[in-house]
């Protein structure tokens, strides 16, 4: 008899949750919407046929249409699965798309919630800083040809480090409580990419705004090619609104990274 099966043949409930990859260049976003398809219904299909019954897919937060991950994590309870987690992985994706993918599956506390007990999210939000366009991957990065200033970049990034209300960064959309986010790194890296450079903007906080990684990209970018100094980005902090000036970088560039977690919701290792 497996592990948590009752005597009479049925399988307590359980928690699990799901690392998913996926390319968002197809997708209205993550989100089950009506006029369009999306990454979230797509793996409550999939994860329902390999239980047998409908699932609610709940993931750790929304991406846009043509936003990426490589680590969302999703959460569903069944009671119709009594075999190891691991199995669970090579089943769901066989109904799954090639453009999505689950990574790894474990068991987590049961009420599990993956946005509210979320304790950081890393983003990275990549351009492509060459004359040279990559056919290849222009639907993962920002092509801007002109040279940047990488230094004025990194410069202007360290002015957003650290607890700060990011108002100004938010495009208007979703409401929050505060606007007030503690962001823990963001780093301006050069990537050797097929006779060029990519510029890597990695940024990891408690949490993010609407829009937030690819507001700040843009307004780096501004930085960048050399309209504005890097205590402009004070300003824009202190102004606690969106400036016209600055633009919003496109989403194909950006690529959610990993969701943390206390390790307390977990009942056993990741397994892939």
């Amino acid at each position: 008899m497996e592990s948590g099966e009752a005597e009479s043949g049925e399988v307590e409930s359980r928690a699990y949750a799901i690392t998913v990859a996926y390319d968002g260049t197809r997708f209205a976003g993550w989100q089950i919407q009506p006029n369009g398809l999306s990454v979230q219904q797509l793996l409550a299909e999939g994860i329902s046929k390999v239980l047998g019954h409908g699932v609610v897919v709940q993931g750790s937060g929304r991406t846009d249409a043509g936003v990426h991950a490589e680590g969302q994590v999703a959460a569903f309870t069944t009671s119709a699965w009594g075999h190891p987690s691991d199995r669970l992985v090579r089943a769901i994706n066989g109904h799954l798309p090639r453009d999505i993918s689950v990574l790894n599956c474990r068991r987590v506390v049961l009420g599990f919630d993956p946005i509210r007990q979320a304790t950081g999210k890393r983003y990275r939000y990549t351009i492509r800083n060459s004359s040279v366009p990559d056919p290849l991957r222009y639907q993962y990065h920002w092509w801007i040809p002109r040279v940047l200033d990488v230094a004025g970049m990194v410069a202007g990034a360290s002015k957003l480090i650290g607890t700060h209300d990011f108002k100004g960064f938010e495009t208007l959309g979703s409401p929050r409580k505060t606007s007030v986010r503690t962001v823990r790194k963001l780093e301006v890296r050069e990537v050797v990419r097929l006779g060029g450079r990519e510029l890597w903007v990695e940024i990891e906080a408690d949490g993010f705004l609407y829009n937030m990684v690819r507001n700040i990209a843009g307004a780096l970018v501004e930085i960048g090619k050399g309209r504005f100094s890097p205590a402009w980005l004070e300003t824009l902090l202190e102004g606690r609104e969106r400036d016209s000036e600055s633009q919003t970088a496109p989403a194909r560039g950006l690529c959610l990274m990993r969701v943390d977690y206390p390790e307390s919701v977990f009942l056993e290792e990741a397994s892939s």
